[in-house]
């Protein structure tokens, strides 16, 4: 499996609207809508959730089990 810098789902609110302001406004026809889709769902499907007991603050200080 790839190693990608995300290892979880869940993101934090502030990456959150940093990307989603980063993408307004910007024209993408039908097929790119359609490739970036279909790239996002083979993506995600390899991405696992983060354990329930698991905080954010605990994972950027290197408190997971997974390392």
């Amino acid at each position: 499996m790839k190693k990608y810098k995300r290892q979880y789902r869940q993101l934090s609110d502030e990456t959150i609207n940093k990307i989603s302001n980063s993408t307004k406004n910007k024209p993408k026809s039908e097929i790119h809508k359609r490739r970036i889709q279909q790239s996002m769902l083979d993506y995600w499907r390899t991405v696992k959730d983060r354990p329930e007991d698991l905080s954010m603050d605990d994972f950027i200080n290197g408190k997971n089990d997974d390392r």
